[in-house]
């Protein structure tokens, strides 16, 4: 077992410490991933308690076919898009204090990205649409190979090469726009 697997067995098996360990090793990443579908952190962060919550109560079974960290983010996703399809039949739009969401999302950035430049190339990323944000976040930020993002997008490994090659061009561009200075992406 790997990703956090023996993590969540353990926790099924009882032992509570299991469920702490996938937050504190998950948490981060999946807050962000799911910012590219909400565009909010606040609202990423609340999602990313719903799935943990949701592992917690109802325990889901994890066949093992894929990567923990893959069946996860699979999760996370489809929670996001619920919350999303949820939000807009409700027509609401949550208004936030915006000095606020920025100070918490600059902050969670400069933990999370340390270097200067992994700043900058995510404010790029940041522009690019959704799907290409997803793709490139699964792929270089969480180190997924082609074959585990494809299965978080629900598209064939043919394909998902071709929306990273698509993903991996416009960012090249838009980090050329941004005044970006690279070697090689």
């Amino acid at each position: 077992m790997d990703n956090g697997a023996s993590s969540y067995c353990r926790f099924i098996s009882g032992d509570e410490s299991g469920i702490v360990e996938l937050i504190e090793l998950y948490r981060d990443g999946l807050i962000l991933y799911i910012n590219s579908f909400t565009k909010n952190i606040v609202e990423a962060e609340d999602i990313v308690e719903d799935v943990f919550l949701k592992l917690m109560m109802r325990k889901p079974h994890y066949n093992g076919r894929a990567s923990f960290k893959t069946w996860l983010y699979i999760i996370a996703g489809n929670v996001a898009k619920d919350y999303l399809r949820k939000k807009s039949r409700q027509g609401k739009v949550c208004l936030e204090d915006v000095s606020e969401i920025l100070e918490d999302e600059t902050e969670l950035e400069n933990m999370y990205l340390k270097e200067e430049q992994k700043i900058q190339l995510h404010h790029s990323i940041r522009k690019l649409d959704s799907e290409h944000q997803q793709i490139l976040w699964l792929i270089y930020f969480e180190s997924m190979s082609i074959s585990e993002a494809a299965s978080v997008v629900r598209k064939s490994v043919h394909a998902t090469g071709n929306l990273v090659y698509k993903a991996r061009k416009a960012l090249k561009i838009q980090l050329e726009s941004d005044g970006f200075v690279y070697e090689k992406i």
